[in-house]
């Protein structure tokens, strides 16, 4: 078998081809079918044994853990799913793949999704090039998940072939003799072996081969059924390396939840085994260790089993038979050890699962510079009683008030920042946080309407109206720092350069929305707001109000003097403006509060 250069940088573009899949897909989600999808995974999710059933479905459907395990992957980035639900996700995807290895023994039925991955580009294109957003954003959903998949398909198709030349494993029998050692060593061969050829299914037919042609026994062969379940988990791993923290925590849950259960079915791995024997013989599918046994007490075993049943004679006929029986037998054992093995996995680590997500989330840290779509005090599933709910939706909007102040905080980065790379990047951030606050607000809004749908008290109602007003204008304060960013971004691509008395005017301006913001956030908090407090903030909007006229006045006199360059002054008066226009925003929040106080 030869393995070219050539040939180990189709297997560098496949992964990257894996990669853009996931991320367009990722995307695609957000903005398709963000809302609608969330709706349903929760509901499908909410609670720890739904959410196993819902893995077991997905996977038995699409015949991949590992593609089940990246769609998990991409719904947590977008913020579909949280961490504990993908965690219980995950745990029903490897019980899946056990479904399809026995619709694999059974039925000899393999269905792979990659086969379509072309007429899916094809029905991708038109939508792209619709004038319709929402065309757009399911035709790169579409074409997202159709890259992913084939780049999954290459990966598979670009590593060396080891499933057609199992001979190159042959010097493995040499690592055989070694106890409990061997049973080490052959866990880590599959994890190798499954993170090679990416494909738990692919390792599991050369552990048969293996097993078959006597190079190991029934046991070893289920040491590398162990590995395998390791090895797969890289899928998601490498999917998860362009996500956010929470998706590459949920990929990190899914090595954990394995490798404790690799620990302890370790521990327990001779007397488990032997169970399996004894349920393997019982349920009538032959006992899997006798095939092993056979092949060393009969020398000619391997040749009558490779040798055409027509060149055999009737005596040798009917022990070829006898040999089939007996791999079938160890192919159903190792596949019967592989479905009980995460069947009582799943069982045990489900009650973990919590822990599982709170490990993780210590190993992975959260940077400040992570941005994530989260609500952290709502959920879309059951409501809590009304009274409890209108709580919590209130401190869902106190976090989107301190979101949309942080989200300013970069903006007045983003106007100091002199290096393109790190403008960028900033942008970038700003844009991811628009992206959130737009999510945020629908979520908040359709989260109130559910809550007002109750039978609630006329006061009640009433908060659900101001809370309705609160979000909307929160919204409008996050496009204005979207808008301000943008200004500035088109500010650099003009080359405009902006003098010192115009930084200066600038930075007086977004000192006075940062105090508007300051306190408005100081009245979400409260949740109240005093006439005294409502004449602060009113005294505050008009000192913005005041400076923007001030410095629109001041703008004309110098643009006639030719103190600056015109086109600077535009970029300059939207960034002026845009703040004045927040300011509005702010006080109408204040104003609202203050209307609950006084009725």
């Amino acid at each position: 078998m030869n393995y070219s250069f050539f040939d180990f940088l189709t297997l560098i573009g496949a992964l990257g081809l894996f990669l853009f899949g996931m991320k367009t897909m990722s995307e695609g989600l957000q903005k398709a079918a963000g809302n609608k999808l969330r709706s349903i995974l929760t509901a499908m999710t909410r609670n720890r044994f739904t959410g196993v059933l819902t893995g077991v479905l997905i996977t038995a459907l699409i015949q991949s853990s590992s593609a089940t395990t990246v769609m998990v992957v991409s719904f947590v980035n977008a913020g579909l799913l949280n961490l504990l639900q993908s965690v219980t996700v995950i745990m029903g995807a490897n019980i899946g793949t056990t479904v399809t290895a026995w619709i694999i023994s059974f039925f000899g039925f393999k269905f792979s999704i990659a086969t379509y991955s072309l007429p899916m580009i094809a029905v991708a294109i038109p939508l792209i090039f619709s004038a319709k957003n929402k065309r757009k954003s399911y035709g790169e959903l579409i074409l997202g998940f159709a890259l992913l998949f084939m780049g999954l398909e290459l990966l598979k198709n670009s590593v060396p072939d080891l499933k057609s030349n199992p001979e190159i494993l042959e010097f493995l029998t040499q690592y055989t003799q070694s106890g409990f050692g061997s049973v080490l060593t052959f866990l880590v061969i599959g994890t190798i072996l499954t993170i090679v050829v990416q494909s738990s299914s692919a390792t599991m037919a050369i552990t048969l081969i293996m097993v078959s042609k006597g190079w190991i026994s029934y046991e070893l062969g289920a040491a590398m059924v162990l590995g395998e379940n390791i090895g797969t988990t890289i899928t998601a791993n490498i999917a998860a390396i362009p996500a956010n923290v929470s998706a590459k925590r949920a990929a990190l849950a899914h090595t954990m939840f394995n490798i404790f259960g690799i620990i302890w079915m370790l521990i327990l791995f001779y007397p488990f085994l032997n169970m399996i024997t004894n349920l393997s013989m019982s349920i009538g599918l032959g006992n899997p260790t006798e095939f092993a046994t056979i092949l060393t007490e009969h020398p000619e075993a391997v040749r009558v089993l490779s040798t055409d049943t027509a060149l055999l004679n009737a005596e040798e006929a009917a022990f070829q038979s006898q040999l089939i029986n007996y791999q079938t037998s160890t192919s159903y054992g190792l596949a019967l050890f592989h479905t009980m093995f995460n069947l009582i996995n799943t069982f045990l680590m489900i009650w973990l699962a919590s822990i599982i997500a709170k490990l993780v989330s210590f190993i992975i840290k959260k940077k400040d510079n992570d941005e994530e779509f989260q609500l952290q005090y709502i959920s879309t599933g059951l409501l809590s009683t009304s009274e409890l709910s209108l709580v919590q939706a209130w401190n869902e909007i106190k976090f989107y008030g301190l979101r949309t102040h942080k989200m300013f905080g970069l903006t007045r980065d983003m106007l100091k920042e002199d290096n393109e790379n790190e403008t960028i990047k900033i942008f970038t951030r700003i844009q991811k946080y628009e992206s959130i606050s737009d999510r945020m607000e629908i979520e908040i809004a359709k989260y109130l309407t559910r809550v007002g749908d109750g039978r609630l008290s006329d006061e009640s109602k009433h908060r659900i109206q101001k809370m309705l007003r609160v979000v909307s204008e929160i919204e409008s304060v996050s496009d204005g720092c979207h808008n301000i960013a943008r200004t500035i971004m088109r500010k650099n691509d003009n080359k405009s350069v902006y003098t010192q008395p115009m930084m200066e005017n600038i930075e007086l301006m977004m000192n006075l929305v940062e105090k508007a913001i300051n306190q408005m956030n100081e009245a979400l908090e409260n949740d109240d707001v005093s006439d005294e407090e409502l004449n602060r903030s009113q005294n505050t909007e008009n000192e913005i109000n005041n400076f923007r006229n001030q410095i629109r006045n001041q703008n004309i006199a110098d643009v006639n003097d030719k103190k600056y360059e015109y086109q600077a002054s535009v970029t300059y008066m939207d960034i002026v403006t845009e703040c004045e226009k927040m300011g509005d925003y702010i006080i109408n929040i204040v104003e609202a509060l203050n209307e609950t106080r006084s009725n």
